[in-house]
């Protein structure tokens, strides 16, 4: 059995907490053995992780990790890091050291069915962490096979940014198609955790939580799943194209490939919503600064024929306008 199954936790949640496992030890003597401690860093190639890992370790005043992410792998010079050599003699150096149980990387860009088919195919990382959203896929689609072949191999899999653009407009559009929720006892928040966990291949879902209250909400609607059928998850999708979505979970370039330019309109519109919605102004414009000049240029773009491409057809005749004036 790989070892990624042993982090296969159905209905699960990951949240991220700015509290070092020495700060939850004061309160609960022994607590760290009880948290599934996960950590992240950007690094310019697979051996760099080593030291990368070091500098956490000492950040978090811990002696270990049990999941430790490549931040934002990305990039087609990076396809082939999930099946190199270097790579998995990292990894193996990693393990042996005891300093990190799993290993893997976070992919939110248009390449992630790329990135996944060539962990499918290398079988060295144990998880990936991917922008997800299980209303969106349609059965032959390229990223379902992605999925399908990652599950196969033993690589666990969690969702992030499922509903990450306009979540307030969604939250409240939930209930117009869904008039029954509150007799199910859940709260539109909750169902959509609930279509995440649907999908048998997602093994966690990251959500932020800002307060105790959230996570009342989340643990609730963990130990009241029921899994959604196929025409709920249709209704869903409905209510989430009616919300108007600015960012698109599933994005895979398509987008772009329709609109006939090389420009990351996936990527454009995620930053738009971290400036816009999410408060992360700095870091939103540190992004967009970091593209290639062609990666943010949209001029000459079919926008339409992009919007219809889109699995969230997002309309960025309305969104590119204000990425450059926000952004630029």
């Amino acid at each position: 059995m790989p070892a990624a199954s042993a982090i296969s936790i159905r209905r699960t949640v990951t949240v991220r907490n700015r509290a070092s496992p020495s700060s939850w030890s004061r309160f609960r003597p022994g607590g760290r053995k009880d948290i599934f401690l996960v950590t992240k860093e950007g690094v310019n190639s697979p051996s760099q992780l080593i030291k990368a890992l070091d500098e956490r370790l000492a950040i978090l005043k811990t002696d270990y990790v049990d999941l430790f992410f490549i931040h934002g792998i990305g990039g087609k010079a990076r396809l082939d890091w999930p099946k190199s050599k270097e790579l998995k003699d990292t990894i193996a150096a990693i393990k042996k050291s005891g300093k990190a149980k799993f290993v893997g990387f976070f992919c939110h860009d248009a390449l992630k069915v790329e990135f996944l088919e060539s962990v499918a195919e290398g079988k060295i990382v144990d998880a990936i962490m991917i922008a997800y959203s299980a209303p969106w896929t349609a059965p032959g689609a390229r990223l379902n096979k992605a999925l399908d072949a990652c599950h196969k191999a033993g690589i666990g899999l969690v969702s992030m940014k499922q509903i990450s653009g306009n979540s307030d407009q969604v939250l409240k559009e939930i209930p117009k198609h869904f008039p029954d929720l509150a007799d199910r006892g859940l709260t539109p928040y909750q169902l959509l955790l609930h279509s995440t966990w649907t999908d048998h291949r997602i093994s966690s879902c990251c959500v932020s939580m800002r307060h105790t209250d959230q996570l009342r909400e989340n643990v609730a609607a963990a130990k009241g799943f029921a899994p959604l059928k196929r025409a709920e998850m249709d209704r869903l999708r409905d209510a989430l194209l009616a919300a108007g979505p600015t960012m698109c979970a599933n994005c895979d370039g398509s987008c772009s490939r329709a609109a006939g330019i090389e420009a990351a309109l996936g990527d454009l519109a995620r930053l738009y919503t971290y400036h816009e919605q999410q408060g992360l102004r700095a870091d939103a414009r540190e992004q967009y600064a970091a593209l290639a000049f062609e990666h943010r240029d949209w001029s000459g773009a079919d926008l339409e024929a992009a919007r219809q491409a889109c699995p969230s057809k997002l309309n960025f005749a309305a969104i590119l306008p204000e990425v450059d004036r926000r952004l630029a």
